[in-house]
């Protein structure tokens, strides 16, 4: 009797990637709340695209080099704390937004959160990787991500109604509340990641050169880069766009919203399905999709058809958000990954950094819907790019 009931026990018992989803759920509803009025309230400060866009892409660039300055505290530390920490400040910073009226403490705070986001991606990424096996790493992406991509499609609906009556600061605080959440779960939940190196990479210029060494480390890179390229597109252009054509912020509530749908549907499915066809068919149709829908919308007129479009084009990145990162892991040895792992999430920032800078520029000179041909090139680049890599295929390699 003491057998079975033993037996339920641990029947019942959650497993760390069914913790670290729960935490995501969580978490990441306060995050898309900031993600869906991020750019509205850069423009109430700026007052400008143009200029909107180039202070995010200097936000960019610091993030780039903090990715590298964070690798020796990232080898030595426990990941789950670094986490907990970074949702702790990522509370209070959030507080802070929503009573400022200060033009440069706006510019302080927005530092603060990028280098925060810094070590949440790295560190939640590294405790992910490190609760998986090997052969289920790509489903587990497939599950962390459609998890995170169920509050991106309420969070979007919530800001967006919540910004319209009571204001953007109200978002922040509820966002505050959201964080502060997943950090008390966390720490009941006792997630913990162990896998610590001794003796840490120090040296910034050699840890770059090492990284950029290897080419399919390389081709990675830039595959995982295109994916942020594409958001830049969605969470900082389009919602101006979307507000300069008279519409309210509950516009892009709605907007984010149907963006996120088809990630939530089709994120596990195709995550689980890289592991048994390879990776290299799904980054080949993933990018040709928004590739064709985004030049469709250069020719549209209608706002309504655009958005539409856009959000179709998701269906694409819904094959390559879960699976860029676990083919970064696939290809890298278990003692390179803490040391590489943080550069590797530079294409974030040094991709975002291309898409703002490159937009920006581009409508200081031309209407706004030549972004949309820029960015169309941007995914055909990395359609060419993924007949380039070696294909993997996880079960049968294990």
């Amino acid at each position: 009797m003491d057998d079975l009931i033993r037996n339920k026990k641990e029947e019942f018992k959650f497993t760390g990637i069914e913790k670290l989803t729960s935490i995501t759920i969580i978490t990441t509803l306060g995050f898309a709340f900031i993600n869906t009025i991020w750019a509205v309230y850069m423009d109430s400060f700026i007052h400008s695209i143009v200029l909107v866009g180039f202070f995010s892409s200097l936000l960019t660039l610091i993030s780039f080099l903090s990715y590298f300055l964070f690798i020796p505290l990232i080898e030595k530390t426990d990941k789950s704390k670094i986490y907990g920490y970074t949702l702790l400040l990522f509370t209070i910073t959030y507080i802070l937004f929503a009573i400022n009226t200060k033009f440069y403490f706006f510019v302080l705070l927005a530092f603060v959160f990028v280098i925060l986001n810094t070590l949440r991606v790295t560190s939640f990424g590294l405790i992910v990787k490190d609760k998986s096996p090997k052969e289920s790493l790509s489903k587990n992406e497939g599950i962390v991500y459609t998890f995170a991509n169920t509050s991106f499609v309420l969070g979007p609906l919530i800001a967006g109604l919540i910004s319209s009556k009571f204001g953007i600061n109200t978002v922040f605080l509820l966002a505050a509340l959201f964080v502060f959440s997943g950090f008390i779960l966390l720490k009941i939940t006792k997630i913990r990641d162990g896998n610590i190196k001794k003796k840490t990479d120090d040296n910034i210029l050699k840890n770059f050169k090492d990284f950029f060494k290897s080419k399919k480390r390389i081709l990675a890179y830039f595959l995982r880069g295109g994916v942020n390229l594409w958001w830049v597109l969605i969470y900082l252009f389009i919602p101006l766009f979307i507000i300069r054509n008279n519409m309210t912020e509950l516009w892009i509530g709605y907007f984010l919203f149907a963006v996120a749908v088809p990630l939530i549907l089709l994120e596990y499915f195709f995550g689980k399905l890289a592991g048994k066809i390879g990776f290299k068919k799904l980054f080949k149709i993933g990018f040709l999709i928004p590739c064709i829908l985004v030049i469709i919308c250069f020719f549209m007129t209608n706002i309504y058809i655009i958005l539409l479009l856009l959000v179709l084009a998701s269906i694409g990145l819904a094959m390559l958000e879960p699976t860029t990162e676990a083919y970064f892991f696939d290809i890298s040895k278990s003692k390179e990954i803490l040391r590489f792992y943080g550069p590797f999430n530079t294409t974030i920032s040094i991709n975002r950094f291309i898409g703002k800078i490159f937009a920006s520029i581009l409508l200081i000179f031309l209407p706004f819907k030549f972004i949309f041909l820029l960015f169309g090139a941007f995914m055909f680049i990395m359609f060419l790019i993924s007949f380039k890599i070696k294909d993997i295929i996880e079960e049968k390699r294990n």
